[in-house]
């Protein structure tokens, strides 16, 4: 988090496009807020996020990038694409970005703005269109889209995310043991991820006893991890913002008969999905071949939200890309297209039957799906 990932000529094509979309939908402007689309755009890759940013992109002029006045010398440091205007923490982004859109004559123009993201209060919202009239229309899923695809830059990225994951779970593996500290588990996973040249991740890792499985985004607590419990591990390695996650469950002694049996259905499963992550299919094409697995198994009273869901860009609190799934679901149209990067989980928890699940981060390539994180698959026992 100390860089600009991004050559010149990324920006300038992500910035073209969505230029290019904006003309499309008539639109003489467009406000970004959301952290994730505004690091996509401009490269910048700090914890100043917690505070608004407003990226604002005219149609025929530089952007403009709107936050706290404290940011200057790392925005200035990172982000040649766009000027930086700073405002006191007297006044709020709103402020500031109200008095930019009347000096680029945008007063009662047709300006796009991201409505659904966290980086966009109600209440600045609301004090945005207070002060700067205009036409304004939602382009939150502008930006979000053009992200789903990588670029070969961003590929590059996620190679290097999936290497930290793989440390990372080495060294969580590793440490898991009868009588082990949850506390040491999960010091020697981030000293790892460190080590390996990862950056601080969106959230995790997720390293838990199973008696606290259903807890989906908790993690390490104070207790000690005991033979014959299983250790719940769901981590993402984190390059430059880009996400790599896997999940593994580990077995500490032994493994019940019955558990090493779904671990074969949960292989097959998953491996079902790779196989049929392929160009122009829909979402719920690839959730079928999981459920057709699992369906095969005589597990047909079995049901999951997704069987996976695109990752890749990260901010805190989440590797998700934003404060939403965009998942492999069942009754989803979502087209797959080359160079799209998901989660893949194949989770048979609870079945009745035994228990296991694996997820690895697989990227579409021109050569086919290529499962990126490659940690042992297991039966993992320690």
């Amino acid at each position: 988090m100390d860089r600009n990932p991004f050559s010149d000529a990324e920006i300038v094509r992500r910035l073209s496009a969505v230029r290019a979309a904006l003309a499309e939908r008539e639109l003489d402007a467009a406000i970004f807020a959301a952290p994730e689309n505004i690091f996509y755009l401009t490269g910048l890759d700090h914890w100043g996020y917690f505070a608004p940013h407003l990226l604002i992109v005219p149609l025929d002029a530089k952007p403009v990038l709107v936050t706290r006045a404290m940011e200057k010398v790392t925005i200035e440091t990172q982000v040649k694409a766009a000027e930086f205007r700073g405002h006191s923490d007297s006044e709020t982004a709103a402020d500031l970005a109200a008095r930019v859109l009347a000096e680029r004559s945008l007063i009662g123009k047709r300006i796009g703005l991201e409505y659904w993201t966290s980086g966009l209060s109600h209440g600045l919202a609301e004090k945005l269109e207070a002060q700067a009239y205009a036409k304004w229309s939602d382009v939150s899923s502008l930006v979000d889209g053009m992200r789903l695809v990588k670029s070969a830059e961003e590929q590059a990225l996620m190679r290097q995310a999936a290497k930290v994951t793989d440390a990372a779970a080495a060294a969580a593996i590793a440490a898991i043991s009868d009588g082990a500290s949850e506390r040491d588990v999960a010091a020697e996973c981030v000293a790892a991820m460190i080590r390996a040249g990862g950056h601080a991740p969106g959230f995790g890792p997720f390293i838990r006893p199973a008696t606290r499985l259903g807890e989906e985004h908790t993690t390490w607590g104070s207790g000690v991890y005991r033979k014959g419990e299983p250790v719940f591990v769901e981590l993402s390695g984190c390059v430059s913002r880009y996400h790599a996650p896997l999940g593994r469950l580990i077995r500490i002694g032994s493994i019940k008969d019955e558990d090493a049996a779904m671990a074969e259905i949960t292989a097959k499963a998953f491996d079902a999905v790779v196989k049929a992550l392929r160009p122009g299919v829909k979402a719920r094409d690839v959730y079928a071949a999981w459920q057709g697995i699992v369906d095969e198994a005589g597990l047909w009273h079995y049901r999951r939200h997704h069987c996976g869901y695109l990752v890749g860009i990260g901010q805190p609190p989440s590797w998700t890309g934003g404060n939403s799934v965009t998942g492999l679901r069942h009754d989803s149209d979502l087209e797959i297209e080359t160079g799209m990067s998901f989660h893949i989980l194949s989770w048979l928890m609870g079945t009745g039957r035994g228990d296991d699940f694996i997820s690895n981060c697989v990227l579409l390539t021109d050569q086919g799906a290529e499962v990126l994180t490659r940690t042992p698959a297991g039966p993992i026992v320690r």
